[in-house]
């Protein structure tokens, strides 16, 4: 029976894959795979259904995959590749008739706070709005049958929350996205984890992203049973970069559902 269920709902960097006005060889690629919208998972356990992170591109990706409820919401960060979809939260209030957790930093609350003001206030919305319930990641957390525990990692300018997912004690995922390395109190939140998914933008280097080298070192300092890479730019083939990874490292892919 399965612990947990991964769904990528999109693996892409800030621009997407294929990137408007980009006649490369990833972004007029057939291979399906190598169509990536801006990145967001969803959490599935025996009683919780976790969003995490709503790009613009978040109906997209719902209609896409059918999806009708969703718990809560967890923020990685405020970038807008990870935000702007927040406005579609409002179709799954309307569908359960409820408010809907969003849990965040407070900088990112508080950015949310800002760019979506319209949403925010006491008492919350009537229907056909978005009617979000702040919650302030300030340590490990509970939902459901799930034990949550965040990790600051270094994004450029921004600190980003890395998430690791437990239950009964068992590590079961961690998520690690928008990331320019993974520091030594991430690498032990994460040590031993069942699936380890982690920020590989390209293989050259980048201000505020993890190279496919250093997610590679970063693997194997976690040593996870698997570990797929996400937020993937044009310069990463699907075919071609999978074929140069250890057997254990994989890279995800839009659609892509993985079970622990």
């Amino acid at each position: 029976m399965r612990e947990l269920e991964i769904m990528f709902l999109g693996t892409g960097t800030s621009h997407g894959v294929p990137m408007i006005g980009c006649q490369c060889r990833v972004c007029t690629s057939e291979d399906v795979r190598d169509k990536r919208l801006r990145p967001s998972i969803q959490v599935r356990s025996a009683d919780r259904t976790i969003q995490v992170d709503t790009p613009p591109d978040f109906r997209t990706q719902c209609l896409r995959e059918g999806l009708t409820h969703i718990d809560e919401v967890i923020y990685t960060h405020s970038h807008t590749d990870h935000i702007l979809g927040f406005d579609d939260l409002r179709r799954f209030c309307d569908l359960a008739d409820r408010t809907m957790p969003v849990y965040g930093s407070e900088q990112t609350l508080e950015d949310l706070r800002r760019v979506f003001q319209y949403a925010f206030g006491d008492p919350p919305h009537p229907r056909g709005y978005v009617r979000p319930e702040a919650v302030t990641i300030n340590g490990p957390f509970q939902l459901g049958d799930l034990e949550i525990h965040p990790v600051n990692l270094p994004h450029g300018r921004m600190t980003t929350t890395g998430l690791v997912f437990w239950r009964n004690g068992r590590k079961l995922l961690a998520y690690y996205t928008d990331c320019g390395e993974v520091p030594v109190a991430a690498l032990e939140a994460a040590r031993g984890v069942d699936t380890l998914v982690l920020d590989a933008l390209r293989h050259k280097p980048h201000p505020t992203h993890m190279t496919v080298a250093m997610a590679l070192a970063a693997a194997g300092e976690i040593g996870p049973r698997r570990t797929f890479l996400t937020h993937l730019c044009h310069d990463l083939g699907h075919a071609d970069t999978e074929a140069n990874l250890p057997e254990n490292v994989r890279l995800a892919y839009d659609g892509l559902r993985i079970e622990i």
